[in-house]
């Protein structure tokens, strides 16, 4: 008989726990994905429900006009992206024709430096059928995949309307499974878990607003066509750190070069990407967004990669605002204090003070 000491049996038993949350991670993330945008996004309408219920309105009432709140400001942004949108529609045909330009050039460098002929490539580009039944079976899919989308949103907007309204109901249980001695504790971990997503998405959300300012005046100064539109794209896809807004910078660039832009003017928006990273590194975080949410680089970008793995983009969007909250769980609870510590982002002396004289010199700007 092999003895088997009792550390290694709490490590196998952590080891299968980790492993099964994560299986019911993936395994339900239909139905978790909605829950937890909803969760998120009523921490965010939190105080508006209370500013209408200091004013005397019931709290079902106050529910429903922040609700309506939320609905009017998506909207408002879905009809700016389809607004600009409109004006690159008038001049897909030309973008298009220069796109199939460059793809040419490109299968004829291909050809004449990698020995690829022209017929090989279009052999594995047009891998796929392209029949008409394939053509409606694509349209088919897309059909159902935006009904998809429209019934999650719809589900996503009845969970934030029951989390505000019955908010105190969820609050009482989650104290009575923890004992009498922990409900303080336990009172200010959901208290300090709901100012970190408050602070974190009304931060972001007013970051992205001044983003659209910023690259909106660089985009136009170098020439960009529909610069509010990827002005607009590139501050959306903020909601995705790191990736996000690599992603629409990229993609700004190559409507540019699809555009028959000069290379100065893919310098430009280079450039502009830049300087405007700088600002929101230095000016923008720190200010806006806060320290509430102080999470380590490695970790933010792991967890980025854990959660598109098993939620997809939705959970790369949820990944930072959760990882935040995990964070005040781990201060909070003696056992998991050092996976908070491990968790937290340690600053150099150099961007601190960097990152202060920037915030001062901006403050005192704006005081005067």
């Amino acid at each position: 008989m092999f003895n088997t000491s009792p550390s290694l049996v709490k490590s196998i038993s952590v080891i299968i726990f980790i492993f099964l949350v994560i299986s019911g991670l993936y395994f339900a993330r239909q139905f978790l994905i909605p829950i937890a945008i909803s969760a998120l996004l009523a921490m965010l309408l939190v105080p508006l429900s209370r500013w209408f219920e200091n004013k005397g309105l019931h709290r079902t009432l106050a529910s429903l006009l922040c609700l309506l709140f939320l609905i009017s400001i998506l909207g408002g942004i879905i009809y700016l992206v389809s607004w600009q949108a409109s004006g690159i529609s008038e001049n897909l045909y030309q973008i298009s024709n220069r796109i199939e330009k460059i793809i040419e050039d490109i299968r004829q460098f291909v050809a004449e430096n990698i020995g690829i002929s022209k017929e090989t490539q279009m052999q594995w580009m047009n891998g796929q059928p392209s029949s008409g039944s394939g053509a409606i079976g694509i349209a088919g899919s897309l059909l159902s995949s935006l009904m998809g989308i429209m019934v999650k949103c719809i589900l996503v907007l009845v969970y934030v309307f029951l989390f505000l309204s019955s908010r105190s109901h969820l609050k009482k249980f989650i104290l009575m499974l923890v004992p009498a001695t922990d409900v303080k504790e336990t009172e200010k971990i959901i208290s300090d878990a709901g100012k970190v997503s408050q602070k974190y998405l009304s931060g972001l959300g007013m970051m992205i607003a001044i983003l659209w300012l910023m690259y909106g005046i660089g985009f136009s100064i170098v020439g960009v066509e529909s610069a509010i539109f990827f002005a607009v794209l590139c501050g959306l896809l903020e909601i995705v750190p790191f990736i996000g807004n690599l992603t629409g910078t990229s993609l700004t660039i190559l409507m540019v070069i699809s555009q028959g832009g000069s290379n100065g003017m893919v310098l430009g928006v280079f450039i502009t990407y830049m300087m405007i990273q700088f600002i929101q590194t230095y000016i923008l975080e720190p200010l806006v967004v806060g320290s509430e949410v102080n999470i380590n680089p490695l970790f933010t970008i792991l967890v980025l990669v854990f959660m598109e793995i098993i939620w997809g983009i939705p959970g790369m969007i949820m990944a930072i605002p959760m990882l935040g909250i995990v964070k005040i769980i781990c201060d909070h609870v003696t056992p998991l204090k050092p996976f908070g510590y491990l968790i937290e982002k340690e600053k150099s002396k150099g961007d601190v003070l960097l990152s202060k004289r920037l915030q001062n010199l901006f403050r005192g700007q704006k005081k005067t």
